[in-house]
């Protein structure tokens, strides 16, 4: 069963209405730029807040691989090649500044359960369930397709964030049960998407375009990131592609924001330099420059 690093209700960024979304971790892209860097691998990992560590030293007696000591200055660190995510470390800490992420795995249908108890919220805005990650289409497909069918069978709205690195067979399975696909096109430029997310896009584009083809209700969302993706030059690239290919797909711009550079440190890495956001002045730029040359639906956020 695949692992799960967060549950978070009543998003409003997911898809329409008051959504749950589901986050499932491991991802087959590694984007320098991610703000989710605990959904990357596929494993559970600890994060430890050291800012805030007092040095009690509870956790150092918990471990049981002695994978916790003090250093030269009195510091309490955690050697990451001999921590096996226990969650011991976790139970002591006195100011519960250490976490696992991807602790929870539960059954599709004890996970159906717990999603459908949000039903009432779905029902009253027009929302639903948002199966998210990491990447979603990287977890195993029997367990989808049965948690996706029995949301679909319960008239729930499901909707899934994918990045698109997936064998075609792997969205087909979910074709029936699924309701908007929020897709991921982060470069157009097969070089520059390799460069930045560790793999090219051709697999990733062939299946949007064949998501397209079948008549799936798509929404293309893509990071506006300084300097990977944000020149006038990338977004008429975007703006002949979703033309051409895509056409009547919606197309969210979603600007770059650095707020998830703290979990890199809980993680013990390092977080990619280099990046920008763009301001709001530009943002609209960008989003004009798009409906200009022929994209109807485009949104800023979403």
């Amino acid at each position: 069963m695949p692992f799960i690093f967060n549950i978070q209700r009543f998003s409003t960024h997911d898809g329409p209405g008051i959504r749950t979304t589901v986050f499932f971790k491991g991802c087959p892209l590694a984007c320098a730029w991610c703000h989710n860097p605990e959904s990357q691998t596929f494993e559970p990992e600890l994060m430890v807040d050291e800012e805030r560590c007092t040095g009690c030293g509870s956790c150092i007696a918990a471990c049981p691989e002695g994978a916790i000591a003090r250093d030269a200055a009195g510091r309490v660190v955690t050697d990451r090649a001999r921590c096996t995510a226990c969650g011991a470390c976790v139970n002591a800490c006195t100011g519960g500044l250490r976490e696992i992420a991807g602790d929870q795995q539960p059954s599709a249908s004890a996970l159906a359960r717990r999603l459908l108890a949000d039903r009432m919220f779905f029902e009253r805005s027009g929302g639903g369930v948002t199966l998210s990650g990491g990447e979603v289409l990287a977890q195993d497909g029997v367990y989808l397709e049965e948690l996706c069918r029995t949301l679909h069978g319960e008239g729930v709205h499901v909707a899934i964030d994918t990045c698109g690195q997936a064998p075609w067979g792997s969205i087909e399975r979910l074709l029936p049960y699924v309701d908007l696909w929020l897709f991921d096109v982060k470069a157009l430029d097969p070089d520059v998407h390799a460069r930045y997310t560790g793999l090219t896009n051709e697999i990733i584009l062939s299946n949007l375009e064949r998501l397209a083809q079948v008549g799936a209700r798509i929404n293309v969302r893509v990071p506006v990131v300084h300097p990977v993706n944000d020149s006038i030059e990338d977004m008429e690239a975007l703006t002949a592609y979703v033309t051409s290919r895509l056409a009547g797909a919606r197309v969210s711009l979603l600007p770059y924001h650095a707020t998830g550079n703290g979990k890199y440190q809980r993680l013990g890495r390092e977080a990619h330099g280099g990046f920008a956001a763009p301001t709001d002045e530009q943002m609209e730029r960008l989003r004009q420059l798009l409906i200009d040359r022929g994209v109807i639906d485009v949104e800023i956020g979403g």
